[in-house]
């Protein structure tokens, strides 16, 4: 019996955001939360009931990622790695992500502050992987290209997270989460390492991008206008990624499109046990966009873990994306199965 459902290795940060859909510089009260794209993605898990784990870094004595632990804590997760001496105030922190959610036409922005970030230091030695995938074990392994590529170290490590899952019989989801700015002057490093876990993997998720810029393989061709048009066109690009990476038996994207910042467009495609399961989209409330993609991938690799029948693993996967962007959180946190399938359902009556 493995110990835990579903691990990840990320690098935890904190996210701000001005109340009131206000932008950055003009709002000046802010909201903060412990954060990470591949945390959100655990957090569907964690509150359902699943086992999880962290694999982060932390640095030493810092109140803020005594405060990151805290929230990890009541999310339901494990966590575990190296505690980073800070080496004065131009030393080590945690990444600040600086988030204006939009509001009507004025569209989302985002500012990064990673600048001594503790998590790019992560390396394989930091943790016990015999441990953790041997005796304790795990059912899957959750992998996010935007954490491979943030460093050359976190590249290495998470190839190391793939190998050792893969001899443990470990299952790999991976995430292909392509970042431009996180690959300039990297591409033939960071193509080689995403192609080789992308191999070993057997959950591939991406958009279009993802796949093009991440693996090389070609992306849909242009359709006619809406997105239920393009399905066709994002069934053959996947078809073309199962031939480049046979290992993988399931395959998913989401379809968005942005009608205005509180009311998207929201559907998705999956290939999974020799079949296309296909939610047409159909327009969604956001409050804050940002984690919907995050909450798309922890309901379905829940559904997956739950041994849910295949056709409704995307199905709930979409549930929780549409559950996320009603949150100021960026993540999804399900009271229970039942309100994620009436979000599917479209059903928003009041449950007493």
């Amino acid at each position: 019996m493995k110990k835990y459902d579903l691990i990840t290795a990320t690098s935890m940060g904190v996210r701000i955001t001005p109340e009131n859909s206000q932008p950055v510089g003009i709002g000046n009260r802010y909201i903060m939360q412990a954060t990470s794209a591949e945390s959100n993605v655990l957090n569907v898990s964690a509150s359902l009931g699943l086992k999880t784990k962290v694999l982060s870094a932390f640095v030493k004595g810092s109140p803020i990622a005594a405060y990151i632990k805290g929230e990890l804590r009541r999310r339901n997760m494990d966590f575990e790695g190296p505690e980073v001496e800070q080496g004065g105030p131009w030393g080590y922190r945690h990444q600040f992500n600086i988030a204006d959610s939009g509001y009507g036409m004025r569209g989302p922005r985002v500012h990064n502050d990673r600048a001594g970030e503790v998590g790019r230091t992560l390396k394989a030695k930091d943790f016990d992987l015999n441990r953790i995938f041997k005796k304790e074990g795990a059912r899957l392994m959750h992998i996010s290209g935007l954490f491979a590529a943030l460093s050359p170290e976190t590249g290495k490590l998470c190839l190391k997270l793939s190998e050792i899952a893969k001899a443990n019989d470990t299952r790999i989801s991976f995430d292909l989460n392509y970042r431009a700015s996180f690959w300039k002057g990297r591409e033939q490093e960071l193509r080689e390492i995403f192609s080789l876990i992308a191999s070993r993997s057997d959950i591939l998720i991406g958009n279009e991008e993802d796949f093009q810029l991440a693996l090389g393989i070609e992306g849909p061709e242009a359709g006619g206008k809406g997105l239920s048009s393009k399905i066709d066109s994002f069934k053959e690009m996947i078809e073309r990624v199962r031939k480049a990476y046979p290992n993988a038996s399931v395959f998913a994207t989401t379809l968005r499109e942005v009608i205005n910042v509180n009311s998207h467009m929201w559907g998705a495609i999956m290939f999974a046990d020799n079949e296309w399961h296909v939610v047409e989209p159909r327009e969604i409330p956001v409050l804050d966009r940002i984690g919907g993609g995050d909450g798309f991938v922890g309901g379905m690799l829940y559904a997956y873990l739950k041994d849910m029948p295949v056709s409704d693993w995307v199905k709930f996967g979409w549930a929780t994306g549409a559950m996320a962007v009603t949150m100021l959180e960026d993540y999804a946190t399900p009271a229970d199965e039942e309100q994620v399938w009436s979000v599917y359902k479209g059903n928003a009556r009041v449950k007493r």
